[in-house]
């Protein structure tokens, strides 16, 4: 019999989110998709209507950590089967204006917020979490919070030490360095990176979005045993064994 699995995300509405949303749609194991965000997602409903799949929007007008909780706390109570948490949300550009603490409202506060409330569901054992490359919650707190930078590094690695303690059992962890085909990556940057590829370390290579939701997905669908960490050589191994 085949498992009747739903996908509950996080940050549908950025680049990777959007890719992650595509291939949810269009992979047959996952029967429905909710997706949690301020608004409804247009390329989100969209896409459901497009490939027939069941969409439930849950919407979270005042996006803060109580409020979140609750509505994922409702939407796990909703329905039955294999659920399982995907989390892309974070800042993106512009945290270099941002104050530490402000980065933290999101990225740490929402996504343990999120993962709470999952475990606290009893109906999630895994939730893929996209952090980023460089992430360490030991990292310097001060100076600029641009990404790839002391603060960003520390901020993210925070995220990364709430989500796995506050969440399900198994917390799978992606850490892409550049992401190719983000609206915040600057175009410039796409172009010549790739070129530089064969002197770049394997966790710093450039890496798609669809690649990141390829990768995410087949920690879904193989729930590993333990949580671990996913740079660019593990991922593209995860797409490489689902493709088999």
């Amino acid at each position: 019999m085949a498992i009747k699995r739903t996908a509950i995300v996080l940050g549908g509405s950025g680049s990777v989110g959007t890719a992650l949303l595509r291939e949810l749609f269009d992979d047959a194991d996952f029967e429905a998709v909710i997706t949690l965000s301020r608004r409804s997602i247009p390329e989100a409903v969209a896409m459901a209507r497009t490939t027939g799949r069941t969409l439930v929007e849950k919407l979270v007008p005042e996006m803060k950590p109580a409020p979140l909780a609750a509505a994922t706390l409702d939407a796990c109570r909703e329905l039955d089967g294999d659920l399982v948490g995907f989390s892309v949300l974070g800042v993106g550009a512009g945290t270099a204006k941002l104050t530490l603490e402000e980065h933290r409202a999101v990225d740490v506060a929402l996504n343990e917020a999120f993962a709470r409330a999952l475990r606290d569901s009893g109906k999630v054992r895994h939730l893929a979490f996209m952090s980023a490359a460089g992430a360490d919650p030991t990292a310097r707190a001060t100076g600029s919070g641009a990404a790839g930078m002391s603060r960003y590094n520390r901020v993210k690695g925070e995220s990364e030490a709430a989500v796995r303690a506050s969440g399900p059992a198994t917390v799978s962890v992606f850490r892409p360095a550049m992401i190719i085909g983000s609206r915040h990556t600057p175009w410039l940057l796409e172009k010549t990176l790739p070129l530089f590829s064969f002197i770049t370390p394997a966790k710093y290579k450039s890496i798609t979005v669809e690649q990141i939701a390829k990768a995410m997905i087949a920690t879904a669908k193989h729930t590993p045993t333990t949580s671990a960490i996913y740079h660019y050589p593990e991922m593209m191994g995860l797409i490489a064994g689902a493709r088999r």
